[in-house]
């Protein structure tokens, strides 16, 4: 049963970027927008296993974390950061 409630999260989490990438909250690219909710879908889904912590069941924890990093990672950000800094020297 983890292993359902476990690839049913991933899952969940990718729906989640997509979302986030095509209704314009997030400009990170699709790819990266996935990564980044996977990462947190993880993270909460060992914090859930190995201490208990829990927002509720796994699929309310697999939307929360991948909204929370998507929202607060700025991958994009970053980018272009780099960039006006690499035409600065």
């Amino acid at each position: 049963m983890i292993l359902f409630s476990f690839f049913g999260s991933l899952m969940i989490a990718g729906v989640v970027a997509f979302l986030f990438e095509k209704w314009g909250w997030t400009h990170n690219g699709l790819v990266p927008s996935v990564f980044i909710a996977w990462g947190a879908v993880l993270v909460l889904f060992f914090v859930r296993s190995l201490f208990g912590l829990t927002l509720g069941s796994p699929g309310l924890d697999a939307v929360a974390g991948a909204a929370a990093a998507l929202i607060l990672i700025p991958t994009e950000y970053a980018v272009t950061r780099r960039r006006r800094s690499s035409r600065r020297r």
